[in-house]
């Protein structure tokens, strides 16, 4: 299968790790959730590494937060229904307006992936 190298320093520095080594070392040592950032998709828009994600989640017992590669609804739902991934953190889609939270929030509710309620009226 695909080997997906661990990178430090923002992206910069190859650790020398593969990510499920990274994986199992950060899980060892008490880590209770991972936010993984995948800085081939970053800032692309045009969807998750769902392989990443999906071989990451069915190796930890721990949340898994994902990052990079939003750039629809579709791309949201698609990985949360797919990869067991936990939850999703969100740049471009939000920072360029291609979509907002509580639209993204409604296409999550449309496919029934459950997501949290607005807050006082704001969607969190």
């Amino acid at each position: 299968g695909e080997t997906w190298m661990a990178f430090k320093e923002n992206g910069r520095e190859n650790s020398g790790k593969t990510v499920m080594e990274w994986v199992d070392e950060a899980t060892a040592m008490g880590a209770g959730e991972l936010l993984v950032t995948s800085i081939d998709k970053d800032g692309t828009k045009k969807g998750f590494d769902q392989q990443l994600y999906q071989n990451i989640c069915s190796r930890v017992s721990v949340p898994v937060i994902a990052c990079g590669g939003a750039g629809s609804g579709e791309h949201i739902s698609s990985l949360i229904s797919n990869s067991g991934c936990s939850g999703v953190a969100l740049g471009s889609i939000l920072h360029y307006e291609i979509s907002s939270i509580e639209a993204i929030k409604q296409h999550l509710q449309d496919a029934t992936i459950p997501v949290r309620p607005p807050v006082s009226g704001v969607y969190l």
